[in-house]
Protein backbone atom coordinates (compact mmCIF):
# COMPACT_ATOMS: atom_id res chain seq x y z
CA UNK A 1 0.00 0.00 0.00
CA UNK A 2 1.10 3.02 -0.97
CA UNK A 3 1.05 6.56 0.49
CA UNK A 4 2.26 10.15 -0.72
CA UNK A 5 2.43 13.40 1.40
CA UNK A 6 4.18 16.35 0.61
CA UNK A 7 6.42 18.81 2.99
CA UNK A 8 9.54 20.51 3.44
CA UNK A 9 12.63 18.47 3.80
CA UNK A 10 13.49 19.53 7.72
CA UNK A 11 16.43 17.43 8.51
CA UNK A 12 18.49 14.66 6.98
CA UNK A 13 20.50 12.39 8.82
CA UNK A 14 23.35 10.00 7.50
CA UNK A 15 23.18 6.39 6.81
CA UNK A 16 23.52 4.00 9.07
CA UNK A 17 25.14 0.77 8.83
CA UNK A 18 22.32 -1.22 11.16
CA UNK A 19 23.96 -4.73 10.53
CA UNK A 20 26.60 -6.46 8.34
CA UNK A 21 24.07 -6.63 5.96
CA UNK A 22 20.78 -3.85 6.50
CA UNK A 23 21.76 -0.34 6.14
CA UNK A 24 19.12 3.32 6.59
CA UNK A 25 18.79 6.47 6.65
CA UNK A 26 16.43 8.58 8.13
CA UNK A 27 14.70 12.00 7.69
CA UNK A 28 11.85 14.49 8.95
CA UNK A 29 9.85 15.93 6.69
CA UNK A 30 7.86 19.03 8.11
CA UNK A 31 4.37 18.29 6.85
CA UNK A 32 1.63 21.40 7.39
CA UNK A 33 -1.40 20.17 8.98
CA UNK A 34 -4.37 22.56 9.55
CA UNK A 35 -2.92 24.83 12.19
CA UNK A 36 -0.28 22.30 13.39
CA UNK A 37 2.82 21.29 11.67
CA UNK A 38 3.90 17.70 12.22
CA UNK A 39 7.35 16.67 11.99
CA UNK A 40 7.37 13.20 10.38
CA UNK A 41 10.30 10.77 10.24
CA UNK A 42 10.66 8.29 7.37
CA UNK A 43 13.58 5.32 6.38
CA UNK A 44 14.97 4.73 3.59
CA UNK A 45 16.42 1.53 3.65
CA UNK A 46 19.30 -0.53 1.41
CA UNK A 47 19.94 0.76 -2.08
CA UNK A 48 17.37 3.49 -1.22
CA UNK A 49 19.34 5.05 0.76
CA UNK A 50 21.33 7.01 -1.94
CA UNK A 51 18.04 8.79 -2.96
CA UNK A 52 18.26 11.53 -0.07
CA UNK A 53 21.41 12.64 -1.91
CA UNK A 54 20.62 15.25 -4.37
CA UNK A 55 18.11 16.86 -2.03
CA UNK A 56 18.76 19.92 0.96
CA UNK A 57 17.09 20.84 3.90
CA UNK A 58 15.01 23.53 3.25
CA UNK A 59 13.75 21.66 -0.37
CA UNK A 60 10.18 20.92 -0.61
CA UNK A 61 9.89 17.59 -1.54
CA UNK A 62 7.06 14.74 -2.28
CA UNK A 63 7.60 11.46 -0.27
CA UNK A 64 6.14 8.09 -1.54
CA UNK A 65 6.37 5.57 1.26
CA UNK A 66 4.61 2.18 2.45
CA UNK A 67 3.44 1.83 6.01
CA UNK A 68 5.62 -0.77 7.76
CA UNK A 69 4.33 -2.40 11.11
CA UNK A 70 5.89 -5.61 12.98
CA UNK A 71 6.18 -7.56 16.43
CA UNK A 72 9.31 -7.15 18.38
CA UNK A 73 9.69 -9.79 21.29
CA UNK A 74 12.87 -8.94 23.92
CA UNK A 75 13.29 -11.21 27.71
CA UNK A 76 9.09 -11.92 27.83
CA UNK A 77 8.13 -8.24 26.70
CA UNK A 78 6.42 -7.65 23.04
CA UNK A 79 6.89 -4.45 21.73
CA UNK A 80 5.28 -3.29 18.21
CA UNK A 81 7.11 -0.72 15.86
CA UNK A 82 5.53 1.28 12.87
CA UNK A 83 8.03 2.36 9.90
CA UNK A 84 7.24 4.72 7.07
CA UNK A 85 9.62 3.03 4.69
CA UNK A 86 10.10 5.95 1.89
CA UNK A 87 10.85 4.56 -1.95
CA UNK A 88 10.46 7.64 -4.07
CA UNK A 89 11.62 11.17 -3.51
CA UNK A 90 10.37 14.07 -6.00
CA UNK A 91 10.43 17.17 -5.63
CA UNK A 92 7.79 19.37 -5.69
CA UNK A 93 6.52 21.30 -8.99
CA UNK A 94 9.73 19.66 -11.19
CA UNK A 95 11.78 16.44 -11.65
CA UNK A 96 15.10 15.59 -10.23
CA UNK A 97 17.39 12.94 -10.42
CA UNK A 98 15.78 10.23 -8.45
CA UNK A 99 12.29 10.36 -10.82
CA UNK A 100 11.27 12.51 -13.51
CA UNK A 101 7.65 14.72 -13.00
CA UNK A 102 4.89 13.77 -14.82
CA UNK A 103 4.08 15.75 -17.72
CA UNK A 104 1.06 18.25 -16.02
CA UNK A 105 -2.35 17.15 -17.80
CA UNK A 106 -5.65 19.08 -17.45
CA UNK A 107 -8.71 17.18 -16.43
CA UNK A 108 -10.30 14.86 -18.91
CA UNK A 109 -11.94 16.72 -22.18
CA UNK A 110 -16.01 17.92 -21.83
CA UNK A 111 -18.46 18.47 -24.71
CA UNK A 112 -17.53 21.55 -25.13
CA UNK A 113 -13.92 20.89 -25.69
CA UNK A 114 -15.65 19.31 -29.29
CA UNK A 115 -14.42 21.32 -31.95
CA UNK A 116 -16.93 22.97 -33.95
CA UNK A 117 -18.68 21.72 -37.08
CA UNK A 118 -17.33 22.42 -39.94
CA UNK A 119 -20.00 21.68 -42.92
CA UNK A 120 -18.16 23.04 -45.47
CA UNK A 121 -15.34 19.91 -45.85
CA UNK A 122 -16.51 17.97 -48.57
CA UNK A 123 -16.13 14.19 -46.76
CA UNK A 124 -17.10 10.99 -48.39
CA UNK A 125 -16.81 9.11 -45.52
CA UNK A 126 -20.40 6.78 -44.51
CA UNK A 127 -20.00 7.73 -41.16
Amino acid sequence: MAFEIEGKLYKKFDVAQVTDTFKKREFVLEAEDGAYTQLIKFQLVQGNCEKLEPFNEGDQVKVTFSLKGREYKKDGNVSYFTNLDAWRLETVGGANAQTAAAPATSSFPTAGDEPAADNSIDDDLPF
